[in-house]
């Protein structure tokens, strides 16, 4: 379990990059770095640990060889958490997979999405609090927005090029309290001109 290899997870604004050891039809067992780190903490550790496991040890975004977010944007834990489910939703491929964490994302992410852990373990954490009368209303609200997040992604698209015409009566059409001169004054600045319209 000493070679490992390099993956690359694609995301908007780049990519999620991780070190993966032993065999990829493995039990997966996805590995979380603490605060400030990157997958190289699992450097020493992962040759000792049973050898018939697929790990693999992600650098969160802004970290290791992972991209960085946009210039100005914040580092959200629930980004995170949204990140590790991008990337446990492709090298689980339907089976649960394992936690081995240094990091209190991975609590938040077994409360959120339980169906896709087998087991936990955590390494030098304290875990994952909330008030008991919070916890239904937090999960259901913090799914719903990485779900949907992650959907939209799914069906992006490149952007269909319309007639000026046709761009107008498509911005009109979603917004109804325009006048056709107050979509067009707004597509003068809201739309680019491509080769394909």
């Amino acid at each position: 379990l000493g070679m490992f290899s390099e993956l690359k997870f694609p995301v908007p604004w780049g990519h999620v990059a991780a070190k993966a050891w032993g065999p990829s039809e493995g039990h997966p067992v996805l590995c979380l770095h603490g605060w400030l780190d990157n997958a190289n903490t699992f450097d020493k550790l992962i040759p000792l640990l049973p050898r018939d496991c697929y790990y693999v040890a992600m650098d969160f975004s802004g970290h290791g060889l992972s991209s960085h977010r946009p210039a100005g944007s914040p580092y959200h834990f629930l980004d995170y958490v949204t990140d590790v489910r991008r990337v446990a939703a492709d090298i689980t491929q339907c089976s649960a997979f394992l936690f081995l964490s240094h990091c209190f994302i991975s609590p938040q992410f077994c409360f959120l999405y339980p169906e896709m852990v087998d087991k936990l373990i955590l390494l030098e954490n304290l875990g994952f609090l909330i008030a008991p009368e919070d916890t239904e209303e937090w999960l259901k609200s913090k799914r719903m927005v990485i779900d949907r997040l992650l959907s939209l992604e799914a069906k992006q698209l490149t952007p269909k090029a319309r007639s000026p015409e046709a761009a107008l009566q498509r911005l009109l059409e979603a917004n109804r309290h325009l006048t056709a001169e107050g979509g067009a004054i707004l597509l003068q600045r809201g739309a680019t001109e491509t080769p394909a319209g």
